[in-house]
C-alpha cells in the first residue's frame, strides 16, 4: 500500500525498509516522508463491517475484506493520528477535514462492493454530504 500510494516512489531497502518516499494523506492534506507517520486505514473499519453484516461471513471472506487489494478505495494510507481519531466510526460521527466528497464516495463504494448494510444515521450523514457534491459517479465490482 505504501508503495502504491506514494506521490514520490520510495526505495525499498533490506528488510523492506522504505526510504526517499513521499505520501499525501487526503484526510487532512498532510504530506509525509516517514512511512511510520502513516497508517493503512480500512475505509470501512473492521468493526463497522462486522456490525454491517460481516459477522455472518466466513472467516475467509472476512480476511478477503480486511486485505482487499482488488479496489483501490478499500485501503488508504493516511496520517496515523487522524486514522486513530477515526477509529471504528462511520460517517455519522466522523468525516475527514479534507476531501469529504471523495471520502463519502469511497465509503459508499466499499460498502456496496462488499454488500454491507447502512444504518439510518449513517445513511443520513452520507446523503447530507453527497447533496453538496457534484459530478460523482461510483462504479463498483462486487467482491462476492
Amino acid at each position: 500500500m505504501l508503495i502504491a500510494e506514494a506521490t514520490t516512489r520510495p526505495t525499498v531497502g533490506s528488510s523492506c525498509q522504505l526510504t526517499g518516499g513521499r505520501w499525501r494523506s487526503y484526510y487532512d492534506a498532510a504530506y509525509w516522508t516517514n512511512p511510520s507517520d502513516l497508517d493503512i486505514d480500512h475505509m470501512v473499519p473492521l468493526a463497522e463491517a462486522w456490525d454491517s453484516g460481516a459477522r455472518n461471513w466466513t472467516t475467509s471472506r472476512r480476511q478477503a475484506f480486511a486485505n482487499d487489494l482488488g479496489d483501490v478505495r478499500s485501503l488508504v494510507a493516511v496520517t496515523d493520528n487522524v486514522n486513530q481519531a477515526k477509529g471504528d466510526q462511520d460517517p455519522a460521527t466522523w468525516q475527514p477535514t479534507n476531501e469529504k466528497c471523495r471520502y463519502v464516495g469511497e465509503w459508499v463504494a466499499v460498502k456496496t462492493r462488499w454488500r454491507l448494510s447502512v444504518d439510518s444515521a449513517e445513511k443520513s450523514a452520507l446523503t447530507s454530504r453527497a447533496n453538496s457534491c457534484t459530478n460523482i459517479t461510483i462504479t463498483v465490482t462486487h467482491a462476492y
